[in-house]
């Protein structure tokens, strides 16, 4: 993977048709998806239960982009191996996940993937500040992990924190959650460059109408572009 700081579509695959995955992942591909962002949760960590490392194999198979790997579960450690072997790009682990942060992302970086950290709303961005030379994206949740479909909770303040914080490193800011074409612009300007959206890519499409999943991505695109132009 290439580094560079355009801001990147990444459509959850949480708000897709699980009855017809790959056909759903080609389709937010072919109308402009960056990446395909997997989210991984355990009913532990989070009160949900969604993929395992098979799930993400078949997955695999169909992404063409940049298959990044949200993992909402604890423990981490024990799993790096399974999704490196399933094919995942990008592996994110939580703060709040394991006793042993910093050792997970060198698993990960070890393992060959790009290793993502993922900050929780109330988690603030001085806990990543040894991390940044490891971490190749932190994920800054604005929703408190679990579901799809929540409301945006403003972490601008954590994000431009974290912008001056990286300085000429590597590493992408992604904002998870309540991102819309309302709330692009806003993390954008802050300094947030990966932009995964749910529902706000889905709504109202399918893959047999799949010019809608075209459309939400242009908008959401469309308004984070001109908050890039206008800085």
């Amino acid at each position: 993977m290439t580094f560079d700081r355009s801001v990147k579509i990444a459509p959850s695959i949480l708000s897709a048709d699980f009855a017809n995955f790959g056909a759903e992942i080609r389709a937010i591909e072919g109308q402009g998806a960056d990446w395909v962002h997997v989210d991984v949760m355990d009913g532990h960590f989070v009160p949900n239960l969604t993929f395992g490392p098979p799930a993400v194999k078949a997955f695999r198979r169909h992404v063409k982009t940049v298959m990044d790997v949200h993992l909402m579960i604890a423990p981490v450690d024990p799993f790096i191996e399974a999704y490196a072997e399933a094919g995942a790009d990008i592996l994110t682990a939580h703060v709040e996940a394991g006793p042993h942060i910093h050792r997970t992302l060198q698993a990960i970086r070890g393992a060959g993937m790009k290793a993502g950290v993922a900050l929780n709303p109330g988690t603030p961005a001085e806990a990543v500040a040894h991390l940044l030379d490891l971490a190749g994206l932190v994920c800054v949740m604005t929703v408190n992990p679990g579901f799809g479909g929540q409301t945006f909770i403003d972490m601008t303040a954590k994000i431009r924190t974290l912008r001056a914080m990286i300085g000429d490193r590597p590493v992408h800011i992604e904002v998870d959650g309540g991102v819309d074409p309302a709330t692009a612009p806003v993390v954008v300007d802050a300094g947030a460059d990966v932009l995964v959206a749910g529902s706000a890519v889905f709504r109202g499409g399918s893959v047999d109408k799949a010019e809608i999943y075209g459309q939400n991505i242009r908008a959401i695109r469309g308004a984070a572009t001109a908050a890039t132009n206008a800085a």
